[in-house]
């Protein structure tokens, strides 16, 4: 039986491989990229209106999220930016009363989408951003190595 998301050559692709270490090692990869740098607010800000706190790794949290929107974008894309907000929603707890349900900082998400696309790995349609070959030949490079491990 062959495996429905091996590429054809047998190689390893990015749903054969764990999320969280392909979205670390794409994280490293993507400090590589000029166009991709932490704006001057990145350290002061949270992530949405449901967390209490900005993001404990400061350093490298924007590259891992950048690379978590460039994993997303392949596996559900094409995507938009609300629905990338929606995917990084939370609860919101506001005390005695019921929690609530919010979405993602969308300055965050549009941001990163912005700068993806500069370095050439998203590009927008009218049904939203899609990955380019660049992108999945990143990610499936990063896949294989991690596979081969």
């Amino acid at each position: 039986m062959v495996c429905l998301f091996q590429g054809v050559d047998g190689m390893t692709s990015i749903f054969d491989v764990p999320p969280l270490s392909l979205i670390e090692v794409t994280a490293a990869a993507l400090k590589e990229y000029e166009t991709i740098k932490p704006p001057s607010w990145a350290k002061f800000v949270k992530t949405g209106a449901h967390k209490e706190n900005p993001p404990e790794d400061a350093e490298n949290w924007w590259f891992i999220r950048c690379a978590s929107i460039l994993r997303k974008v392949y596996v559900k894309g094409p995507i938009g930016q609300e629905r990338l907000r929606s995917l990084y929603s939370g609860r919101k707890n506001r005390g005695p009363k019921p929690d609530k349900f919010v979405k993602g900082s969308g300055s965050i998400i549009r941001k990163a989408l912005q700068q993806l696309e500069e370095a050439g790995l998203l590009e927008q349609t009218k049904k939203g951003r899609r990955i380019t070959a660049e992108g999945i030949s990143l990610l499936s490079k990063i896949a294989a190595e991690i596979g081969s491990k």
